[in-house]
């Protein structure tokens, strides 16, 4: 069973994600787990091996960017996919998420039906 965590310091944020994911439950087995602060997120993805992590920029405790750099520095999570959820669209916000090895980065507001495909395509591969 695959294991998604959703690292964002907004409720409604994990919310419509969790909801979102929804729609690919028919299709693959996975649990998705919440943090709703980059320490908690952390010691969750590390705990839990994920094969997915959404994760937000700017949160408590530690930032998104330092939350992935501490995921690529664990050789056990390298098949541990990071897709940076961020309202700072900027490219120097973009070339920082990929320097700290994001795998994809998506801009908030975010479409549902793109978080859908994208993580059909991560849990599919």
């Amino acid at each position: 069973m695959f294991k998604v965590v959703i690292v964002d310091d907004e409720v409604h944020i994990r919310a419509l994600l969790e909801q979102t994911m929804e729609e690919l439950e028919e299709e693959f087995e996975f649990e998705i787990l919440t943090a709703a602060n980059g320490g908690d997120g952390l010691a969750a993805i590390q705990r839990e091996h994920p094969r997915l992590v959404f994760l937000d920029v700017m949160m408590p405790v530690m930032n998104g960017y330092d939350v992935c750099a501490a995921v690529r520095a664990d050789s056990s999570l390298d098949e541990t996919k990071v897709v940076m959820l961020t309202a700072k669209g900027q490219e120097t916000d973009r070339q920082r998420g990929m320097s700290v090895g994001v795998n994809h980065f998506i801009t908030k507001p975010f479409d549902p039906d793109e978080i859908v495909n994208l993580a059909r395509e991560i849990l599919g591969s």
